[in-house]
């Protein structure tokens, strides 16, 4: 069924009823217009959407709906998994219909969620892999690993954003008969078990908000809370810290096991506490991700440092060429970090989200917007061999066997506009700076705030009043934590003073039509160091630019020198050069440092005796060019690396 379609919607909306300090803008009231990531939303709309949708035919994604709902015959394709590609590109596709109706887009999405629809089977079971595969008394048996409630949490996020962003509710209907066929299988009164991969926590909290239906937010707390108590997974290896199942996720202390699993789990428990009003549960969540980022992050926001199960290590445990730091991880931990801004409303978790956004998330997508990285890692050497298909080796690369991240990123392309500007109790906060205006209110109450800038090049954000009552609102603006004590702020060209302590600017005014406020940040370029226990990335530094990780590699530095025998004068400040055309006027920066060479005696053996003349070494004089790391490999594909060797004093 086809409902007049909504305007474009937040992915999480709490109800009104929840504890949260702010709360996302209505459906509409968010709205990226140009700049930087308006360029990447259309390229994603225009290309990748359609780009996927290519795929996901080719790869007989499409073909296992139709076989299981009778239009085709034949045996399934893919992964146990593959159904949630589907489910990943359907909500990106309803997210851009919200954006502005696309006679095509919502052809696509129709004939879709009628294939979807058709492979229901009469009790409400979804899965087409696993129905093609496997007879119904096998359903529900391998919890650990064939990701039946997994793939029910992504069709579940889709049908919500269909509803609220296309009006399109056959996927709802779809959904609800999917909530009632588990809930008369699992629940305090029918088994105690839960999925190994979540994602179904999150997606059941919105249908919640969305339904009000009580008994579906008392689901996703059974999901939620199941895992580590009756269910740990006995048998699977490599045991119950990979499903995240240890311990229970309310005392939990550190993530560990796969990291896409953990950051889904905990997002999904953040909204539980927000509808809950659960503060210890909260509270939980907090001194998680603090403990997150300060011992498993990589530089780049980048999650999880081991091939080995795509597995969180131990902390500090960051290897830079054999990092893994998969982009579903990156979006994971930006859906995590976004609720607990809206939760708490501390500009960490804005920092949080705009580091991974610009780095973590945003170099796992080519500049064309329809070919990806997997894996993330921090170095690529010469002579690497591509072991395996994720590796970055092979470059970015149309589609995967295990196609979890193309679509992810579709849909977190989409949703972006949502995650720049917040409502709070007094008026409005921009937390991510970008072109677009943003709304709250209605009537004479409305405030409209349109942002202009060219960050993350530049670090100028000027913004214009264009709604306003006739009544105080409160206009806050965070001030990134690299740009702390350095920031300016003007009104109307005069000074407002800002306290290098405070994470966010606010003005507190009855504000006119046309009044002018401008933020201007810092973006001089500075090195960053490591925690001694980061022993990978010792006698090293990071270059960084705003919000930008900087990475060297061969493309730019002419031929001349390797990056594998780069060094770096920390203590010469970067200058930035004239922006690339072919990296869509990405800021260059000039590194002062040296190519080291060693003696043809010293290569036949690495490990020379400490503090002894055997190794001559030679140290040309070389101006280093660095980019920003998402913009790294659409070029060529070729050695790069993010931390640089310190110049011996």
């Amino acid at each position: 069924m086809t409902t007049a379609p909504n305007a474009l919607a937040a992915p999480a909306i709490p109800t009104g009823d929840a504890e949260v300090a702010q709360r996302p803008l209505a459906a509409g009231d968010a709205r990226i217009t140009g700049g930087f990531w308006h360029t990447r939303q259309q390229r994603n709309r225009r290309a990748g959407l359609r780009s996927g949708y290519q795929q996901l035919e080719a790869s007989g994604t499409f073909r296992n709906f139709r076989i299981v709902g009778g239009a085709e015959e034949g045996e399934a394709s893919g992964m146990i998994f593959q159904d949630s590609d589907v489910y990943k590109w359907l909500e990106a596709v309803a997210v851009e219909l919200g954006r502005e109706d696309d006679r095509d887009l919502r052809a696509m999405a129709q004939e879709v969620t009628g294939m979807i629809a058709s492979a229901q089977q009469e009790d409400g079971y979804l899965n087409s892999v696993h129905t093609l595969r496997h007879p119904p008394e096998e359903r529900y048996t391998v919890l650990a690993w064939n990701h039946e409630l997994y793939c029910y949490g992504h069709l579940i996020q889709a049908a919500v954003a269909l509803a609220r962003n296309a009006g399109e509710t056959e996927l709802l209907d779809v959904s609800l008969r999917i909530v009632d066929h588990l809930e008369s299988i699992f629940g305090p009164q029918g088994r105690a078990a839960t999925g190994g991969h979540p994602v179904i926590e999150m997606a059941l909290v919105e249908l919640f908000r969305l339904t009000g239906r009580e008994d579906i937010k008392d689901l996703a707390r059974f999901f939620l809370d199941v895992r580590g108590r009756e269910e740990r997974f006995p048998g699977a290896h490599p045991g119950p810290g990979y499903f995240s199942a240890d311990v229970p996720v309310r005392e939990t202390v550190s993530v560990e096991g796969h990291a896409v699993r953990a950051l889904y789990l905990f997002a999904g428990a953040t909204d539980q506490a927000i509808e809950d009003g659960d503060g210890d549960l909260l509270a939980r969540t907090e001194a998680v991700f603090a403990d997150l980022l300060a011992t498993k992050t990589y530089v780049t926001g980048g999650m999880g440092a081991r091939w080995d199960w795509e597995a969180f290590g131990d902390p500090y445990e960051m290897t830079t060429d054999r990092g893994y730091a998969e982009t579903c991880a990156a979006i994971g931990a930006i859906q995590w970090a976004w609720r607990l801004l809206l939760a708490t409303g501390k500009g960490l978790y804005a920092d949080a989200v705009e580091r991974l956004l610009f780095n973590a998330f945003l170099a796992g997508v080519s500049l064309a917007g329809t070919e990806y990285f997997y894996v993330n890692s921090l170095q690529l050497r010469e002579g690497a061999k591509a072991d395996e298909g994720r590796s970055i080796a092979h470059g970015r690369r149309g589609w995967f066997d295990c196609a979890c991240c193309p679509p992810n990123i579709m849909r977190t392309f989409a949703s972006l506009d949502h995650l720049v500007a917040t409502e709070t109790p007094d008026g409005l906060a921009i937390h991510q700076f970008t072109t677009g205006t943003w709304s709250i209110g209605q009537g004479p109450d409305r405030f409209t705030v349109s942002t202009e800038t060219s960050y993350p090049h530049d670090g100028l954000v000027r913004l214009r009043i264009e709604e306003a009552p006739d009544a105080p609102r409160r206009l806050s603006l965070r001030i990134p934590s690299w740009s702390r004590g350095t920031a300016t702020l003007t009104r109307s060209g005069a000074d407002v003073p800002l306290s290098a302590a405070d994470d966010y600017a606010s003005i507190e005014a009855t504000f006119p039509v046309g009044e002018i406020v401008e933020l201007r940040l810092d973006l001089t370029p500075r090195f960053v160091g490591v925690h001694h226990r980061l022993d990978a990335s010792r006698g090293a530094v990071a270059l960084e630019r705003g919000p930008l990780v900087y990475a060297i590699e061969n493309e730019d530095q002419g031929g001349a020198a390797s990056v594998d025998d780069a060094a770096v004068d920390s203590g010469a400040v970067p200058e930035p050069r004239a922006p690339i055309t072919a990296l869509d006027g990405a800021v260059p920066l000039a590194v002062s440092g040296s190519a080291v060479a060693v003696s043809e005696a010293a290569a036949a053996w690495p490990y020379p005796v400490h503090g002894t003349a055997d190794v001559e070494v030679t140290r040309t004089p070389t101006t280093w060019t660095a980019i920003p790391y998402y913009a790294w490999g659409n070029r060529s594909v070729g050695p790069m690396r993010v931390w640089l060797p310190l110049e011996a004093d």
